[in-house]
């Protein structure tokens, strides 16, 4: 979801809008160093993360974003953004995904930022994967309405029609225009979807081309003063890493503006189908193995990931 302040930053360039932007940006302590870290691998990698904290909406607002009064701040999108030398990978790790919380033992992926935030997050995916995280961004469930809204809505498109009571998703197949709400429910469903977490990842992806569509779009960069408001907007929904700024961003937007248009890889790490029960955690997600391991080698020496149908 950090596409919807990075590509605009990239497209609608300008010395003083590179120097007001580097100003506004929000910086959180996510890379810590521990012993047994990752060496770093060839090219860049990114942790986006999109929190579903609800601590900064009000009750009407939790009720009509449809997430509930828990107070537990977890995250409902995980991604690695790798690029380097080759066209950027995009790579989904489903909130499920069942890997060793360090400190905590073995648990679901997304819970590792409840247990200790950003850092441990890092740490988790960082164990995990074998990749040595280099940048660190996230948004907020408020913050990703407000955005969407502030482009006056993105256009998505169903193949089949999707109706999730707890997400608040009701769409007949075909394409429309959401708003921000709808957006958020949209990429939230997964109890209606025989796909469950797998499908959320994919509809997760759609989102980030379908933003990007709207900000690299002449109704936003043709317009000065709709620029100035989209990226207020994006700017204070989005918080980076303490070394991270305006320059690592703009790489960053264009990686992910090169994937929106088609020119890069989005998959998702290769898991064992179905799910299975685990005691005290639910219906999980196992990664295979082999297919995994094969994945992050090939994004930790920047070569050719393997091939996939997931896109």
């Amino acid at each position: 979801m950090v596409l919807l302040v990075l590509v605009v930053l990239v497209a609608a360039g300008g010395a003083g809008l590179y120097l007001w932007a580097g100003q506004q940006l929000r910086h959180v302590s996510a890379l810590g160093d521990y012993a047994g870290r990752p060496a770093a691998g060839r090219g860049t990698n990114w942790l986006l993360v999109g929190s579903d904290s609800r601590g900064e909406l009000t009750p009407r607002q939790r009720r009509d974003l449809h997430v509930g009064n828990n107070q537990v701040q977890n995250t409902d999108t995980i991604m690695v953004l790798h690029s380097g030398g080759r066209a950027p990978t995009l790579v989904s790790l489903p909130r499920d995904s069942y890997v060793p919380v360090p400190g905590y033992g073995s648990r679901k992926i997304n819970e590792a930022y409840a247990d200790g935030g950003p850092q441990l997050l890092t740490r988790t995916v960082e164990q995990a994967t074998g990749l040595r995280i280099d940048r660190y961004a996230e948004i907020s469930f408020l913050g990703l309405v407000q955005v969407v809204d502030a482009l006056d809505g993105v256009r998505l498109c169903l193949d089949e029609p999707l109706k999730d009571e707890k997400s608040g998703a009701d769409f007949a197949a075909g394409c429309r225009r959401m708003n921000g709400t709808q957006a958020l429910a949209y990429v939230r469903a997964r109890y209606a979807d025989p796909e469950g977490d797998l499908g959320r990842v994919k509809r997760q992806r759609q989102l980030i081309g379908a933003v990007a569509d709207e900000m690299l779009g002449a109704d936003v960069l043709l317009d000065p003063v709709r620029t100035k408001r989209v990226l207020d907007v994006a700017l204070s929904a989005v918080a980076v890493d303490e070394r991270a700024g305006i320059g690592q961003l703009a790489k960053m937007g264009w990686s992910m503006r090169e994937i929106a248009k088609g020119g890069g890889t989005a998959t998702t790490v290769p898991v064992r189908l179905p799910g299975v029960m685990v005691s005290g955690a639910g219906s999980v997600l196992l990664w295979d193995e082999n297919g995994a391991s094969r994945l992050f080698r090939a994004l930790r020496n920047d070569d050719p990931i393997p091939t996939s149908d997931d896109k």
